[in-house]
Formats: structure tokens, C-alpha cells, sequence
């Protein structure tokens, strides 16, 4: 009887521990919240919905992804599959556009769309194997698999194959699938193939002790372990990265140069490391494991302390579409993969909700409004692969070596990611804590939140990010009393990013205020950058908020020697650059004076309406007998995620600085 009580309190002991991890903080899910059309994240998701999501999917028809589910459906020695199928990832196209397909029906429901996803589905179910492996570049022709594929499953994972990479964006579609839809059709294939991973591969003998060559399964199992409660799913995701670095490959490329809590520095292929760091994040805060909390932390702190573009970027070089060194940020020849960008939205979204620091998403502001949206065109039709900081016009920076924007890409990782991630956005807006309600970014949309043990419906109102005002309504409130923390902009406190790497060159102090009907709450003390409002709240309070927003001009660390004695132009979260088609004259030989008189002008007819600035600016040129001449010229900047919808030609984001010190 003794033993049985000693074994029950074990038990109950597990379960209260295992009850206790989790992330701190919680996201409030994109299904709670709708994006209000006509506002700048409504215009998005509307260009993803209309232009981007169909394109994606008649990319699955033509370029033959469909095709790949329906032959290996019906395998055959008589295929070749290295001759038709570009990657052994191309099935991940089908997978990351229903993805983002599942989040637009939270804003726009469309039965068709819904019907055309399930008939997808249905090619897609017929094309898994008995035992669950789903992997149409080896199960079309085993005999003769793709050339990265290996003669046998998981041989060359930590390679090429990337049976893992597939692994992780199937069961990501098919968790946000089954948050949209309630259909757990396409949640028990990924089930399938993730139940099969864990039998087959792993430490104990007969499974394959292999690591993935392409991180993303780790945070898609944490995902599926939370939706399922399957805490198997959960031991996968941390043996692979309990084991990286364990393995017989040991590379900086892909991370596995050494364990994982032993990595202190964004290394190797950006979209690898930042899917990984994610995953580690993910695993920190399920696990309460706090060796993985010491190295992402660190691993943060490098990336924003040293190598962390001003768009929120990450990946300075071409070469292996990697980190480069401590404070190497090249302009023209800046990689800054669109899939990174992403990645690192993932990885601050985590943070946050392992700290609860505005820091986490003050940086995830800058890489969404900037290193995110610049690779999808304003119409949602074409597309960057890189994101340089500068251009000649003749430097071909795209992975299919063109210099402007793409409809397509043959390795169209970036487009299909795009796809899922846009229509995502309504995700990040809120997070909550106990009786605490998080307001992290701004845009308009109606919300339906649950704190503590009731619901909460507001209303938000937002010109963001062209004019720093928004109004938050209380439309319903049965939680009673609770905070809304109010997140105050890094750039709104004078700090360009949480470090040193950048920091304003000018004088300006900007204001800002918050009301309550009409009365002003103290904002001189926040909390980890928040403005905290405790009260009862009731239907009719109306919470408004203000920014100054004007031109800001910034410097990089001297050690960024691509940036010295150049600055750069911001407003609000929005990074500015100079583009020829807006100019002409020699961007290159231009000089921002140190007190520029900018002027702010709304364009509504320009990218479905923008702000522009200007500023009257110097431009030298030689006269034919070989002096330099100066004019002053009037220099106009366009948002940076909005450069090359006119063609390849001169854009610069840092500029030339005259040597005067600012006022």
C-alpha cells in the first residue's frame, strides 16, 4: 500500500512539474484576432489572400509539386526523380502555402478555399506510405530516389535530404490547419509521419541517430506536443538538439559544430541557425531546461549586439547564406534572406514569451516592418530572395542571379514562406500573462481575448505605421479587473535596437502619452518597456495612445566598418532608403548633411499609400576639367520594404555623412 502511495505522489509530483513548464507568457492566437481591411497589415493579408496564396498554389500545379504526390502515390522504377524534381524539399511549397491558406480563412472564411485545400489533402494523404513516411523525392522511385536522398531513409539527413525540414513544415501547416478549420484531416497525416520520425530515429539502438540537416522540426514537434499533449513529440524535438554536435557531422554551417548549450554565437546558414534558436527557445521553456535558456539568451545578445542589420536582417554573406563575423555588415553584397527574416520573428516572439521584455519585440517590430515585407512586392506577385542594404543597379543579388524582384524562384523556399507567414501577423498582436493583457503591436482589428477566466472583446484603431496614434476600445468585459501593458517602442525611448550597434545621431527627444476617457495615465515609469493600466475595466473605456513620430537620423558602432561615417533614416518602425526612380542624381555621391530639415509628406496614390521624406542634401559631380562641383539637391526616401517596384537601379539605405556634428 506504501509503494502504491509512493508511486502515486511520484506521479502527481511529475505531473505538477511537467504542469509548471511552459512559456510564462502566452501568445493569443491568430484565431482570436481579425485584421481590419483597408489598414496596412489588412492590405497585406488582402494581397496574400487575392495575389500570393493562388499564386503559390498554381506554382504547386505547374512546377509539378501536385505531381510528385500523385506519383508517388503510385511508385515506379521508370522515374528518375533527380531529373524532375528540382529538391528533395519541394514538398514543402504544398505544405507552407496551405499554411498560410488555413491562416487567411481566419479573416476572409471561403468555403472554396477550404475545399480546394481538403482536395489537396487528398493527394497528399494518398502518397504517405503503411507506416507513415511522407517523402515523395525517395517513395516515387525507391530504387532511384533524388540525388540528395540517400539509397535509404535518413542516411544523408544531416546533409541533403532534408526528410526532417519536410517533417517540421507539414506539421506546422497542419497544426494551423486544424486551428482554422477544426478538420483534423490534415493533422493526423503529419501525426503519421511524426509518430513514424519517432519510432525510426533516435538514440536507442535500431533507430537512426541522426540530427536535421535543416532545422525546423524542432519547434513544429513543441508545437505539436502542445496541441496534442503527446509529450513524445516534445522528447523528438529535444533529442535533436540534445544530440547536435553529438553526431558525425560537426559543422558551423548547419550548427552542429558543437552542442547546442554550449553555443554562444550565431554561426553558419541564418535560416538554420534562427529556426534552431527558435526551437531551442521552445524546448528552454517546455522543458524548464535552463542550460537552453543560458545559450539562447547568448545567443540573442551576439545576434542583436553585433550582427543584426538596421531592417532587422540577419546574414551578411552569400556564401552559405550566412552569419558573417562579429560586426560584418556588408550593404550591396548583404544576403539577408527573406526566410531568415522570418525566422527571426520566431525566434524574438519566443523570447518574449520566455521574458516578457518589450526588447524581444521591439526587434521583431524592425524585422517585420522592414526585413520581413521587403521581399514581398506591394501586390503580393514578386518577390526577393536577398535583401541588400544598397545597389548599383548592375549587382545581380537574387538566387537565380537577377537584381530585381522575381515571380517565382526555382528554390522557392521565400515565396512559399511568405505564403504562410504574412497571413500569420495576427498572432503577434496580443500576449497575456495571468490578469495581464499584452499590447505588442499596433494595427488595426476586433479581438476576442481570454484573461484569467473570462473574455475580453476589443476594438483597435491605428494609422500605425504612418502616424504614432491608436485607440483601444472596450467592446466587452466579463474578466473583470486586469493590466493592459501597453508596449512603449525602443524607438520611442531614443534606442534604436536593445545594444549598442546603432544608436540616433540627432538631438530630437521624442514624446509620448496615453489616455484613459480622456484622462492622462502616468507613463513615467515602465515596466521591461511597458506601460502598465490597472483598473476595472468596462464596455466604452477607450484607451488611446500616442507617438511622436518625425525623421530620425542613426549611426552604426564604429566597428561596422561598411556603415562609417554614413548615417541612416528612420521614422517610427519604418527603415527609409533612397531609390533612383525618386531621384536623379548620383546616390552614391550624395551627402545627408548632420542636421538634415526633412519634410513628411503623405503619398496616397504611391504603394496603396506611403510617407515620404525629404531633405535638401549635397551631390557631388565633376566638372569637365576634373574639379568636384557640389549642388544641393532635393534627396526623397521612400520606406525600405518598398524599393525596386520600378526596376533595378541606385538605392542606398546608409548614406554619406557630412562631417559636422549634430545640434
Amino acid at each position: 500500500m506504501n509503494k502504491l502511495i509512493t508511486t502515486v505522489c511520484a506521479l502527481l509530483f511529475t505531473m505538477a512539474a511537467q504542469a509548471q513548464h511552459g512559456y510564462p507568457y502566452t501568445q493569443v492566437p491568430f484565431t482570436s484576432v481579425k485584421i481590419t481591411p483597408n489598414t496596412f497589415w489588412g492590405n497585406r493579408i488582402k494581397a496574400a489572400r487575392e495575389v500570393t496564396i493562388p499564386l503559390a498554389f498554381s506554382k504547386c500545379e505547374s512546377e509539378g509539386r501536385y505531381r510528385n504526390f500523385v506519383w508517388a502515390a503510385h511508385p515506379s522504377d521508370k522515374y528518375d526523380v533527380s531529373k524532375f524534381m528540382g529538391f528533395s524539399f519541394d514538398d514543402t511549397d504544398v505544405y507552407k502555402t496551405i499554411e498560410g491558406a488555413s491562416y487567411v480563412l481566419q479573416t476572409y472564411p471561403d468555403n472554396r478555399l477550404k475545399m480546394y485545400i481538403d482536395s489537396v489533402l487528398n493527394i497528399v494523404a494518398a502518397a504517405q506510405e503503411k507506416d507513415g513516411y511522407l517523402y515523395t523525392a525517395r517513395t516515387i522511385n525507391p530504387k532511384k530516389p533524388h540525388s540528395w536522398s540517400g539509397d535509404k531513409r535518413w542516411v544523408k539527413e544531416e546533409v541533403l535530404s532534408h526528410e526532417l525540414y519536410n517533417l517540421g513544415h507539414m506539421v506546422d501547416a497542419a497544426c494551423a490547419h486544424y486551428q482554422a478549420t477544426g478538420s483534423d484531416k490534415f493533422l493526423n497525416i503529419a501525426r503519421r509521419y511524426a509518430d513514424c520520425v519517432v519510432r525510426e530515429v533516435g538514440s536507442k539502438s535500431g533507430q537512426a541517430t541522426v540530427v536535421p540537416g535543416h532545422q525546423i522540426a524542432e519547434m513544429a514537434l513543441a508545437r505539436l506536443y502542445v496541441l496534442t499533449g503527446e509529450k513524445k513529440y516534445l522528447d523528438e524535438a529535444k533529442f535533436f538538439l540534445d544530440f547536435r554536435g553529438k553526431t558525425s557531422i560537426k559543422n558551423m554551417y548547419s550548427q552542429s559544430h558543437k552542442p547546442v548549450v554550449e553555443q554562444d554565437e550565431a554561426v553558419g546558414h541564418a535560416v538554420r541557425a534562427g529556426y534552431m534558436y527558435a526551437g531551442m527557445a521552445d524546448v528552454a521553456a517546455l522543458t524548464g531546461d535552463s542550460a537552453y535558456i543560458k545559450a539562447v539568451d547568448a545567443i540573442w545578445s551576439n545576434i542583436v549586439d553585433k550582427k543584426y542589420y538596421i531592417t532587422g536582417g540577419v546574414g551578411a554573406r552569400h556564401a552559405g547564406e550566412a552569419f558573417g563575423a562579429n560586426y560584418e555588415l556588408p550593404n550591396m553584397t548583404a544576403y539577408n534572406e527573406t526566410c531568415a527574416a522570418i525566422a527571426q520573428v520566431y525566434l524574438n516572439q519566443r523570447m518574449f514569451l520566455l521574458h516578457g521584455d518589450a526588447k524581444y519585440i521591439d526587434c521583431l517590430e524592425r524585422t517585420l516592418y522592414n526585413g520581413v515585407i521587403s521581399g514581398m512586392s506591394i501586390d503580393g506577385g514578386k518577390f526577393f530572395y536577398p535583401n541588400p542594404l544598397a545597389s548599383d543597379g548592375k549587382y545581380a543579388f537574387n538566387a537565380d542571379n537577377t537584381k530585381t524582384r522575381q515571380p517565382w524562384f526555382g528554390c522557392a523556399c521565400c515565396p512559399s514562406n511568405l505564403c504562410r507567414f504574412i497571413p500569420s501577423v495576427p498572432g503577434y498582436m496580443y500576449a497575456v500573462k495571468d490578469n495581464n493583457l499584452y499590447v505588442n503591436l499596433f494595427a488595426g482589428n476586433n479581438s476576442d481575448i481570454k484573461i484569467g477566466k473570462g473574455m475580453v472583446s476589443l476594438s483597435e484603431s491605428t494609422q500605425y505605421p504612418w502616424i504614432g496614434d491608436i485607440a483601444i476600445t472596450i467592446k466587452k468585459n466579463n474578466a473583470g479587473s486586469f493590466a493592459m501593458l501597453v508596449r512603449i517602442p525602443g524607438w520611442a525611448q531614443n534606442k534604436v535596437v536593445p545594444s549598442d550597434l546603432y544608436h540616433y545621431a540627432d538631438k530630437v527627444n521624442l514624446g509620448y502619452s496615453i489616455e484613459v476617457n480622456g484622462e492622462k495615465i502616468d507613463v513615467s515609469s515602465l515596466e521591461n518597456g511597458y506601460a502598465k493600466i490597472n483598473r476595472k475595466w468596462k464596455k466604452g473605456d477607450v484607451v488611446r495612445i500616442h507617438f511622436d513620430m518625425q525623421p530620425r537620423l542613426v549611426e552604426a558602432n564604429n566597428n561596422v566598418e561598411a556603415d562609417r561615417g554614413r548615417v541612416a533614416v528612420e521614422r517610427g518602425p519604418l527603415v527609409y532608403c533612397a531609390e533612383w526612380p525618386y531621384n536623379d542624381f548620383d546616390l552614391f555621391h550624395t551627402i545627408m548633411p548632420r542636421n538634415p530639415k526633412f519634410s513628411v509628406e503623405n503619398n496616397a496614390q504611391l504603394f496603396n499609400g506611403i510617407t515620404t521624406i525629404s531633405a535638401p542634401v549635397s551631390v557631388l559631380s565633376e566638372t569637365s576639367d576634373g574639379f568636384v562641383k557640389t549642388d544641393v539637391k532635393k534627396l526623397t526616401l521612400i520606406p525600405y520594404y518598398a524599393w525596386n517596384h520600378k526596376g533595378a537601379g541606385q538605392m542606398e539605405v546608409w548614406l554619406n555623412a557630412s562631417l559636422g556634428g549634430a545640434n
